[in-house]
């Protein structure tokens, strides 16, 4: 009997994330739900109904395993930003740095109206920014949705994502320095590390597609290729604790710019992304604790309101002049509501680094949650009213392949 114990731990994990596929499945064709939604709901039920079952070596396998998965859906937006559209239509840019912004102010201010410290005020208004990459690719690809909102929400949540891991790293070596007096410490938590993810993505970015030339099977490898080089930059970054996101980003945002065609690139990175995207959803509603949820639920309910109108008004009044109707702006900002992978990614790797900001920004434990099961419908629920799925009727059925 007592044999059998640690061999129920080393289950535990498997069978439950075998559960949250079956739940997911099931899930999307009785209701239309999100897959990712219900991976979420499950993960939090293990995670707290069966909390300590997993050894702490096992946690940091499943952390790398889920930072991977989140570094191709990055790999695979950066690939899909186009920065000639974006010059072409400046007015996209604009947008996306207002509504960042006017997000970050509203946060900040009322976390700070109902008592948060300033610098954990200041790091909530920062979070809050970002719309998570995994979140809004996994909604877009399941329902194979393109039009204008699409490629808006699409180049949106890159920049938001970029603004907020600059504007998070930044008020954290800030924090490094109120606490600890060192200036080179704050640099190094904050501005170095942003400079070598970018630059170790860039070079990743552009080493590839060279190598990729030089051995003259630049369509037929693309796949195993990039996902390769994707697993070996997150592991870098994850290991000398810079930041994966960032520098997966870069990568894809380059190797695009490289000229190399992924005609034969299925999304999501086919099977291999299937699975780890079950384990990345998965295992970051496990990692919230309920009683921080229940904790920080009355503001993180106030705040998500807040961050919604930012988002929704921050686009919204450019949607004319940016070339689209008010309708399908203010449907754009809604369509921005994914933010618990990105969030939660992001302060374990702040935790790794020496900084644990967990137990300072309960609300954003509530928000986390309620987004992981409901942002990814709201981003659904947006496409479909936006007619920009292959349900409405003057909607064609897409390959199921990256394209340039």
């Amino acid at each position: 009997m007592p044999e059998f114990i640690p061999m129920s731990y080393q289950l535990a994990w498997p069978f439950a994330i075998a559960i949250a596929w079956v739940a997911g499945e099931f899930g999307y064709r009785l209701t239309g739900l999100p897959r990712i939604s219900v991976y979420g709901l499950v993960g939090f039920l293990f995670g707290n109904l069966l909390a300590g079952v997993l050894p702490q070596s096992e946690v940091d396998t499943f952390m790398l395993l889920a930072n991977i998965a989140f570094g191709l859906m990055l790999f695979e937006m950066g690939y899909r930003i186009n920065l000639h559209w974006l010059r072409a239509n400046p007015w996209i840019g604009v947008m996306g740095v207002v509504e960042a912004v006017a997000t970050f102010v509203v946060v900040y201010f009322v976390a700070q109206w109902f008592g948060m410290a300033p610098l954990a005020a200041l790091l909530l208004g920062s979070l809050a920014m970002s719309t998570s990459p995994a979140g809004v690719l996994r909604v877009l690809n399941e329902e194979r949705s393109s039009g204008q909102v699409s490629e808006r929400i699409l180049h949106l949540s890159a920049l938001n994502c970029v603004l907020a891991v600059f504007t998070f790293k930044v008020i954290v070596g800030i924090g490094v320095f109120q606490t600890s007096g060192s200036l080179l410490d704050a640099v190094w938590s904050s501005l170095v590390v942003l400079a070598v993810s970018a630059g170790l993505g860039a070079l990743v970015g552009v080493s590839v597609p060279a190598l990729l030339r030089r051995l003259g099977n630049l369509s037929r490898d693309a796949t195993l290729a990039f996902a390769i080089a994707v697993i070996l930059l997150v592991a870098v970054t994850h290991a000398f604790k810079f930041s994966p996101v960032l520098a997966a980003l870069t990568f894809g945002l380059v190797a695009r710019h490289r000229r190399v065609t992924l005609n034969q690139t299925q999304r999501n990175f086919g099977v291999m992304g299937d699975l780890l995207s079950v384990v990345l959803f998965f295992f970051v509603a496990a990692t919230l604790d309920w009683r921080q949820v229940i904790d920080g639920m009355s503001l993180g309910l106030i705040l998500l309101v807040a961050r919604f109108a930012a988002k929704m008004i921050g686009v919204g009044v450019f949607a004319r002049v940016s070339g689209v109707s008010w309708r399908k702006g203010l449907l754009t900002g809604l369509a921005l509501a994914p933010l618990s992978v990105f969030v939660i990614l992001m302060l374990e790797q702040t935790r790794r680094a020496g900084v644990d900001l967990v137990d300072s920004l309960m609300p954003l434990a509530a928000m986390a949650l309620l987004l992981e099961v409901i942002g990814p419908i709201i981003t659904q629920r947006a496409l479909i009213w936006a007619q920009e799925t292959p349900e409405t009727p003057d909607k064609p059925h897409k390959p199921d392949t990256i394209k340039e």
